[in-house]
């Protein structure tokens, strides 16, 4: 007879979404009992094959201080130095390339993270605080509770079957989307990549990789291995993370109609495709063929979902749900997100709360966070070997991206109905305007000139960035944050009003329409040529 095991939260998945998201509702919620369902038995591999190695804001203040992991991450992982771009397709030497970069670590941290160490780390937090963390269990059949009903999972674990009953139940399968998959959640959100990914045992030093003092010289310490260096060329990017165990993991992205998965899907294609795209890397993993740790590819990268969350208590996180892309490494993020909105929907619901309103409420939220960040991808594949275009659009979306989503998000503001009805018709107004701004890049692009570019942009020279990261942190009330937010849209207007006018000197043809009230806006951040 199968073993019967009752608990008020089921969570199907013990990786990195399952575990932070047991974490956080055993702080908000300490009387819950929580049972994590894990495939895998025994600890994770230090250098575990999973793609979320770089974190960025969101998800690393959410790791760091929503979770108090800000210890660990300093002592076991490595200190990120931010994101790092060379528009270096053909190149031999990184020098001949235009670099898009920093030259001294920003105030707000990230960090880069070895999955395999930190979710070991986490099942070890989660067991202290008295989780639940079921090893070598097979999930067999998922049975969704309706009308106030439990939810019953069926399971086997070392032979022995096993039925648990749940009030909550929630998807962290990663991507076999067990009930995304079972409920006929997917959706095709049009955007379509295709990535493979591997690690080697050696540290890729990218400042050793020239004899060029200028370029050595022109970040301090000496050392560009630390950041998310992406290497960019028409219609793909391959990134370099650190680990800290001194691994580096290597990925190619791209766009299949432009470079078809088929034609990197194992090492030797991989790095046959680098030496004729990116040879300056190549050639480093020439010397390190040996140190091979793994590889894998995946044809389609990007996904959506109908549904993430339910009045019925149910819900999905993580790859479970819906992945974007990984450019500006977007999955800690959203893990964040949509773990915090569980927890709140849990904590309402065990308090006698109705779902009914919240349920619908933050996942519209959730939704507008994921079509926001879904139109810095769409589409722009093309733009990424185009350096002049590529540099405007790394600040644009970035200056969104600290100056919108994530004060929201670091300030512990997202699950604020009312602030988000208060601020709806500014957010629905800067939301269209980023929708104008990617088509604008996409327009200049195709009718721009390729304009010579320096060697070096050093985003510390534009001080209305830094301050910008700088203030992330900062803790305001309500009448706070709503100035802030109405601030940084107003920078948002300028700095569109400054691209737009740079964008058209260098196409005169391109039509600006529906840009041209903010490019006569007055007050427009410094670009960089201003800035030199």
């Amino acid at each position: 007879m199968p073993t019967s095991i009752r608990t008020d939260v089921a969570i199907v998945g013990g990786g990195l979404a399952g575990l932070t998201l047991a974490l956080q509702l055993r702080e908000r919620c300490p009387q819950l009992t929580i049972r994590v369902l894990e495939r895998r038995s025994g600890p994770a591999p230090a250098a575990a094959h999973k793609v979320g190695e770089s974190t960025v804001e969101i998800g690393a203040n959410y790791f760091a201080n929503v979770l108090g992991l800000r210890e660990h991450l300093d002592a076991q992982q490595v200190r990120k130095f931010g994101f790092r771009f060379f528009f270096s397709e053909g190149c031999t030497e990184l020098d001949e390339a235009c670099e898009l970069g920093i030259s001294q670590v920003f105030p707000t941290p990230s960090w880069q993270v070895e999955r395999g160490t930190f979710e070991n780390f986490l099942g070890e937090r989660a067991r202290d605080r008295g989780i639940e963390i079921e090893e070598g269990c097979k999930v067999r059949a998922l049975n969704v509770g309706r009308a106030g009903a439990l939810h019953t999972i069926t399971c086997e674990r070392h032979g022995h079957a096993e039925i648990i009953e749940a009030r909550w139940l929630i998807d962290a399968s990663g991507r076999a989307g067990l009930l995304r998959r079972q409920l006929g959640l997917d959706v095709d959100n049009g955007h379509r990549i295709g990535a493979a990914w591997f690690r080697v045992d050696a540290r890729l030093a990218v400042d050793d990789w020239c004899t060029d003092p200028a370029f050595r010289e022109r970040c301090q310490p000496q050392e560009r291995w630390r950041s998310t260096n992406h290497l960019c060329g028409p219609g793909y990017w391959v990134w370099l993370i650190p680990l800290a165990s001194g691994a580096h993991s290597i990925g190619i992205v791209a766009d299949t109609a432009a470079h078809p998965v088929e034609n990197f899907n194992s090492f030797e294609r991989a790095l046959a495709w680098l030496q004729i795209h990116q040879p300056a890397l190549a050639k480093r993993l020439t010397a390190h063929h040996d140190a091979l740790l793994d590889f894998r590819f995946l044809r389609e990268v990007s996904y959506g979902c109908k549904q993430v969350f339910s009045a019925d208590r149910w819900a999905l996180t993580g790859e479970a749900g819906l992945f974007l892309d990984p450019f500006y490494s977007p999955g800690g993020d959203f893990i964040s997100i949509a773990n915090t909105y569980i927890t709140e929907m849990v904590a309402h619901e065990m308090a006698g709360g109705s779902l009914k309103q919240i349920a619908r409420q933050y996942q519209q939220l959730f939704f507008s966070f994921y079509r926001n960040m879904l139109a810095l991808y769409r589409g722009q594949y093309g733009l990424f070997g185009d350096a002049r275009v590529m540099t405007a659009k790394v600040l644009w979306d970035y200056t969104y991206y600290w100056g919108i989503l994530a004060p929201l998000m670091i300030g512990g503001w997202q699950a604020d109905i009312a602030l988000f009805s208060a601020l709806e018709a500014d957010l629905i107004d800067v939301e269209a305007l980023n929708v104008e701004m990617q088509a604008l890049f996409r327009d200049w692009h195709a009718h721009g000139h390729a304009a010579a570019m320096p060697r070096w942009l050093d985003q510390r020279d534009l001080d209305w960035f830094v301050r910008i990261n700088a203030r992330l942190h900062d803790v305001l009330d309500e009448d706070g944050i709503r100035s802030r937010m109405h601030e940084h849209i107003d920078l948002l207007h300028g700095l569109a009003g400054a691209i737009s006018e740079a964008a058209s000197r260098d196409a005169p043809q391109l039509d600006i329409g529906p840009l041209r009230s903010v490019a006569s806006a007055t007050q427009k951040p410094a670009l960089f040529e201003e800035a030199a």
